[in-house]
């Protein structure tokens, strides 16, 4: 009885929320660790069922982010019964997540943003390297967004490229002129560059991977850098900061991002803030201890 619920529930998510298979993948976890926790069949479960499993939860030793996660996919299970008359309140909606203090993300200065495109690109794979690059730092895409892209999707004239996020809204992001000329000499080494084809592909000519990008980000990093801590979330997280340090236009960098609501940007405000608090300590006379 309790298994067909969750069934049509990630079925709603998946085919008319168009959430991604990560996050239906992660929403079943979720609720199939609940299901086998709880004893009542879903109709009888109440606020003290939520706030015990919340407890136990935290008694396995899971970090504030994934109890507050799986609080939330409780809840949205059950606004979705609720909906569709399988259930008579929400048991969850009165629970509160445990707070989680915001870990702000790792990010180059723009000095190592700088040095990570200094190199001669002399091969094909390091021209179509470089394009990755500077589409992932200088327009911000995720790592799905710009493994999904066909040539089709490029507007090189306008300096344009038409990208598919989250929940298959589509969003137009604008290519500075370094992009724009490292992708015209990544598509020269394409033997052919149909409008239907990926954009990037493998040395074997299908569509490149995530894995790919991610390590071939690790190997440029190692060589420019020094330091294989590189990944392509950190590239849109340099974009988005050194972005917003520039215009302090939070609206824009929400539009370039593709961010559904703005309180995502904001973690891009901790990171301004944090870096004019490092400006102040290092200048202001105010700001030095008084063994200095």
């Amino acid at each position: 009885m309790k298994a067909e619920h969750p069934q049509d529930f990630l079925d709603y998510l998946a085919h008319q929320k168009r959430y991604s298979e990560n996050t239906v993948a992660a929403y079943r976890r979720d609720l199939t660790r609940f299901s086998r926790w709880l004893e009542v069949p879903w109709k009888d479960t109440r606020s003290h069922h939520i706030s015990s499993y919340v407890a136990f939860l935290h008694g396995k030793g899971l970090a504030p982010r994934s109890i507050q996660r799986a609080l939330s996919c409780i809840r949205s299970f059950f606004t979705y019964l609720e909906k569709n008359g399988r259930a008579d309140h929400n048991p969850a909606a009165g629970n509160k997540s445990p707070k989680r203090s915001v870990k702000l993300p790792n990010l180059l200065d723009t000095d190592q943003a700088a040095r990570l495109f200094v190199f001669d690109a002399k091969t094909d794979i390091d021209k179509r390297d470089r394009a990755i690059m500077e589409l992932l730092y200088g327009s911000g895409l995720r790592l799905t967004e710009l493994t999904k892209l066909d040539v089709r999707d490029l507007q090189l004239e306008s300096g344009f490229v038409t990208v598919q996020g989250k929940g298959g809204k589509t969003r137009q992001v604008p290519m500075g002129s370094h992009c724009i000329k490292a992708i015209n000499t990544w598509l020269l080494c394409r033997t052919q560059s149909a409008p239907g084809q990926p954009l990037f592909t493998s040395r074997g000519g299908n569509r490149i991977s995530p894995r790919s990008v991610q390590a071939r980000l690790k190997v440029w990093a190692q060589r420019q850098l020094g330091s294989n801590q590189l990944h392509p979330h950190m590239l849109r997280h340099s974009f988005a900061s050194h972005v917003l340090e520039s215009s302090s236009d939070l609206r824009a960098v929400q539009e370039l991002l593709g961010h559904a609501h703005i309180s995502t940007t904001q973690i891009y405000t901790h990171l301004d803030f944090q870096h004019l608090a490092k400006v102040y300590d290092a200048a202001h006379p105010r700001a030095q201890s008084q063994d200095d």
